[in-house]
C-alpha cells in the first residue's frame, strides 16, 4: 500500500521578512496566510492525505516552504543545503520529521547546494534544476544518493525562475506542464504542455486525478478540466508574494516502508 503522508509546516510569524528574487516585494497579510495555509492543509486532508507537521522554525521566516528542505526518493531522504544561507536553519527540524517516519537519511555537504524546489520527480526520472539555488556540486551529490536505487538524474537549466518546481510540474501521465515564457528548454521533457499563467505551472497530484492548483491560475485549471483532471482551487495569494507555489507547501511522502 503505498504511503499518503504530507509533510507541512506552519507558516512564521516572520513570513512578510521571507526572500523574493524574481518579484517585486509586496506587502503579505501574515494572518491571512495562516488561514490560507490552514485551507491547503485541509484540502490534503480532504482527498485522502495524512498531514504531518514538521515543528515550527519561528525565527525562519521562509519556512512554511517545506518542499525546499528534503528531497525524497523512495523510502530515501535527502536533506537539502539551502542556497540561501539565511534558509539552512530550517533543515533541522524537517531531518528530525523524515527519521521519526521510517526514511533513512542522507545530506547535501558543503560546497553543494540544493533546494528542495529545484528537483521534479516524473516516476523514476529526477530532474533536477540548476540556477541560483542549487549548484553543480549539489546536483552531483543528488546523483550520488539517487542513482544507485534506480534513479536517473536529469539536470536542467533554471534562470527565469527561483527554482526549477517555479517553471514546471508534471500531470499524472508524465507530462510537464509550465508557462513556455518562463521555461528555459522546454524540449528537455519528452512530453510538454504549455499553460496560460503562469501560477498554472504548479499542480500537486492528490490521486485519482485530482489536481491542487492555485486559485490565481483558472484559465489553466479550466484546460486542465478539459483534459480529463480534476482542479482543486486553492488560495495561496500571501505566498506566490513570496515566489511561493502550491508545490512549495508540502511534501508528499508516497513510498514510505509501513
Amino acid at each position: 500500500m503505498p504511503s499518503r503522508k504530507a509533510l507541512v509546516r506552519r507558516p512564521s510569524p516572520r513570513l512578510a521578512e521571507g526572500l523574493v528574487t524574481h518579484v517585486e516585494r509586496a506587502e503579505v497579510d501574515v494572518d491571512l496566510a495562516v488561514e490560507q495555509w490552514e485551507a491547503y492543509t485541509e484540502a490534503l486532508r480532504t482527498h485522502g492525505w495524512e498531514t504531518v507537521e514538521v515543528d515550527p522554525a519561528e525565527d525562519c521566516p521562509d519556512s512554511v516552504f517545506v518542499e525546499d528542505a528534503v528531497v525524497v526518493f523512495r523510502n530515501v531522504a535527502l536533506i537539502a543545503r539551502p542556497g540561501a544561507e539565511s534558509r539552512r536553519a530550517e533543515t533541522a527540524g524537517v531531518e528530525e520529521a523524515v527519521a521519526r517516519l521510517g526514511c533513512s537519511v542522507n545530506w547535501i555537504w558543503d560546497p553543494g547546494t540544493l533546494d528542495g524546489g529545484d528537483i521534479l520527480k516524473v516516476g523514476d526520472t529526477i530532474y533536477v534544476g540548476r540556477g541560483g539555488r542549487t549548484n553543480a556540486a549539489g546536483v552531483q551529490q543528488l546523483r550520488a544518493v539517487f542513482e544507485p536505487l534506480g534513479a536517473r538524474v536529469v539536470a536542467v537549466p533554471v534562470s527565469r525562475v527561483l527554482h526549477l518546481k517555479s517553471a514546471v510540474t508534471a500531470l499524472p501521465d508524465g507530462t510537464v506542464i509550465g508557462h513556455e515564457p518562463l521555461v528555459d528548454t522546454p524540449s528537455l521533457f519528452p512530453r510538454f504542455l504549455s499553460v496560460p499563467e503562469e501560477s498554472g505551472a504548479h499542480v500537486v497530484l492528490l490521486g485519482g486525478g485530482r489536481l491542487l492548483i492555485a486559485a490565481s491560475a483558472p484559465k489553466t485549471a479550466d484546460m486542465l478540466a478539459d483534459l480529463g483532471h480534476e482542479p482543486v482551487p486553492v488560495d495561496i495569494s500571501e505566498f506566490e508574494k513570496l515566489e511561493g507555489c502550491v508545490t512549495c507547501l508540502s511534501v508528499r511522502l508516497r513510498e514510505l516502508y509501513a
